[in-house]
């Protein structure tokens, strides 16, 4: 291997020992691959520039910001109470209640974290008030954050769509299968959970009328995803354009018609929506200029030899790669995987007959299963945090929920019609 990737690849190791923030590590490693390989400085900065420079990452900062004033209103509270009324009767109905709230959740937010913060606010003390151990409740939440990014929109397709040059509203589409294939297996698990250990009693069942009335409180949030997914699969919108209705339509209906938005509140909205986008551009930016660098030294190249040197077998590659992604999801942050991952996976992948948008799918899945793995997983420490239980204590209780998201990976990975049908 080039010595110009061996020492980038050695500074992002050690960077990530030292735990620096993963844009330092990243951009350290290009720093130093730079210097190594005598290449221009005003490679980073050029990148920087570019990376702004970008229409379709601008769906970003308004998705984060829709997300954010939906959880801070009524939108947030108003599903959790519809799927409440759905599932709730059901043997360990609230943790039925914590995914289906955080697939609704979804639909409004696109990040992991957010919706397990959102929905783990709510329903990890409501779970414990009626019983459920402290483990399995932050469990359940914190795997169920993931629906976040599986459910579009979804920032880890949106920044996936914007390298790869594929149609962001075909990804959003394609994701949908996946993440109710996900939002299922995660609810069975936790009946068999609940039911082997005799958590959660059965509530009454709701009424035909108490479910309308919950549907008819939360009909401004279920108006989202409407809005979103019809304006872009029709045309009139693009991401970004829908990324901006979001925002505007949040805004008006939490404003004039809930009334539970006050200025404080938008004040704290936009400072959140700027550091968290200003945070996700920053290893954005650091990871593309290792992308480049990666490409400009052939390291698409080096990994197929090494690969195709293993195997030639179509399925046992994608076993291979799919096994890669749940490894790097486990000490990697999501968006630099995909910015890092994907020049190189890509052509490899096309070339072995996958349909882009199916490796987006599958790329964005790796990304989100390691939202939930130790040690870097970081629904793990918002959960911690939330759950106030230890990280050993709810990396033990999650590992069925990773366990059922790695089978799920595998189908998705072996069954392209998953992530097609309603595309093609």
């Amino acid at each position: 291997m080039d010595p110009v990737l061996v020492t980038m690849f050695w500074v992002l190791i050690v960077g990530l020992a030292l735990t620096l923030h993963i844009g330092a590590a990243i951009g350290l490693a290009v720093l130093a691959a730079i210097f190594v390989g005598d290449l221009p400085y005003a490679l980073f900065t050029q990148k920087l520039y570019t990376t702004f420079d970008s229409f379709p990452l601008l769906a970003l900062p308004f998705f984060i910001c829709a997300g954010d004033i939906m959880q801070r209103g009524s939108m947030a509270e108003a599903l959790l109470k519809l799927a409440k009324t759905l599932v709730g009767h059901i043997t360990g109905g609230l943790s039925l209640v914590s995914v289906l709230a955080c697939a609704f959740y979804g639909s409004l937010c696109g990040s992991p974290p957010a919706t397990t913060a959102a929905i783990g606010g709510i329903m990890i003390p409501a779970m414990q008030k009626e019983g459920y151990p402290r483990n399995f409740s932050t469990a359940v939440n914190t795997a169920s954050g993931t629906l976040g990014a599986l459910i579009p929109p979804s920032t880890v397709l949106i920044i996936y769509g914007a390298t790869a040059g594929v149609s962001i509203g075909d990804l959003f589409i394609a994701v949908i299968p996946t993440g109710i294939l996900t939002m299922l297996a995660f609810m069975g698990t936790s009946m068999i959970i609940a039911a082997k250990k005799g958590y959660g009693l059965k509530s009454v069942r709701a009424g035909a009328k108490e479910r309308l009335a919950a549907v008819w409180e939360a009909k401004w949030a279920l108006m989202v995803p409407v809005i979103v997914l019809g304006g872009i699969y029709t045309g009139i919108t693009t991401p970004t354009e829908a990324g901006v209705v979001a925002v505007v339509y949040a805004l008006l209906a939490e404003t004039f018609i809930t009334k539970t938005m006050t200025w404080k509140k938008f004040q704290d909205i936009l400072y959140s929506t700027a550091k968290t986008t200003g945070m996700m551009f920053f290893v954005i930016t650091a990871a593309g200029a290792l992308g480049i660098i990666l490409v400009y030294f052939n390291a698409d190249a080096v990994v197929a030899d090494l690969l195709n040197g293993i195997t030639t077998n179509k399925h046992v590659l994608m076993f291979l790669i799919v096994t890669l992604l749940i490894i790097l999801g486990t000490f990697m942050e999501s968006v630099a995987i995909v910015l890092i991952m994907t020049p190189i996976l890509l052509p490899m992948m096309v070339q072995a007959g996958m349909d882009p948008i199916q490796f987006g799918v599958l790329i964005a899945y790796g990304v989100v299963l390691g939202n939930i793995t130790p040690p870097v997983g970081m629904n793990l420490y918002v959960g911690c945090a939330i759950g106030d239980i230890s990280f050993a204590q709810l990396s033990k209780a999650i590992l069925p929920y990773i366990a059922a998201m790695v089978i799920v990976y595998y189908i998705i990975a072996y069954v392209p019609w998953l992530s097609l049908c309603l595309v093609k």
